[in-house]
């Protein structure tokens, strides 16, 4: 189900927001929702993307393979086709916390760019993630993982299902259907990876806005002591509330 953030007197479309669903990560997903509608001053219209719900749709069609760590590895490039190739959106993985409002990351978009995302310089030493997935290196890494998409940029009609269906891993994910001139970049702290990136003390430009449990976080038994994991689980507490009518 979509779910929006209508605000009192305001006009402005909804920013549509998609997250990857996976069903051993509803926890995250949730969180990650309710986070964003939490902080946010503009209206969202967020929805999951669901790959079985693409595979009901005759929208994607693709096998499995190892090197899929979950449901959305591959369904993120739908993101401009869900959006009817109009406007902006963002794609954003399930497992994001945000601490800030997102309307100071929609400021940042430029109609210059195709898509616009964190440059991570990013090689993980772990061989594992989450709860044994395997941990895949390859350039970009975690590039694909928060995008804003200029949805109808010319170049991303090319994402078609067919398409999304049946091209490599590293054609997607290192966004080879773009020249690097074309994607543009925002600061780390939108996508600030859990074990990689550093909070610099005395210096709040580094405090991230979206933490990114890359590796896995408290939803996951392994890394219920991770960095920022009790910010997770109050933004879970909040969230549990809120489903009971608690608030």
């Amino acid at each position: 189900m979509a779910s929006s953030n209508h605000l009192p007197g305001t006009t402005l479309p909804p920013f549509m927001i998609f997250i990857g669903y996976d069903p051993r990560e509803d926890a995250a997903y949730n969180v990650c929702r309710h986070s964003l509608l939490k902080h946010s001053s503009i209206p969202l219209h967020i929805s999951p993307i669901k790959q079985s719900d693409l595979r009901s749709s005759n929208l994607y069609s693709r096998k499995r393979d190892t090197t899929e760590s979950t449901e959305f590895s591959f369904t993120r490039f739908l993101t401009p086709y869900l959006a009817g190739f109009q406007g902006w959106a963002m794609f954003v993985d399930c497992d994001f916390l945000y601490t800030a409002d997102v309307a100071d990351l929609v400021a940042l978009i430029d109609d210059r760019f195709a898509v616009m995302c964190v440059h991570h310089e990013y090689v993980p030493k772990e061989t594992t993630k989450m709860d044994g997935a395997v941990q895949t290196v390859y350039p970009r890494k975690n590039w694909s993982s928060m995008v804003l998409y200029n949805c109808g940029h010319p170049k991303n009609r090319i994402l078609t299902p067919e398409l999304v269906s049946s091209e490599t891993g590293a054609f997607l994910h290192r966004f080879r259907w773009l020249d690097d001139e074309e994607i543009g970049s925002v600061p780390f702290v939108w996508n600030f990876l859990v074990g990689h990136n550093r909070v610099v003390e005395n210096d709040p430009t580094t405090f991230p806005k979206a933490i990114h449990y890359t590796l896995g976080g408290p939803w996951f038994e392994r890394y219920k002591d991770c960095e920022f994991a009790d910010l997770w689980l109050k933004e879970l507490e909040e969230c549990e509330k809120e489903k009971k009518g608690d608030y």
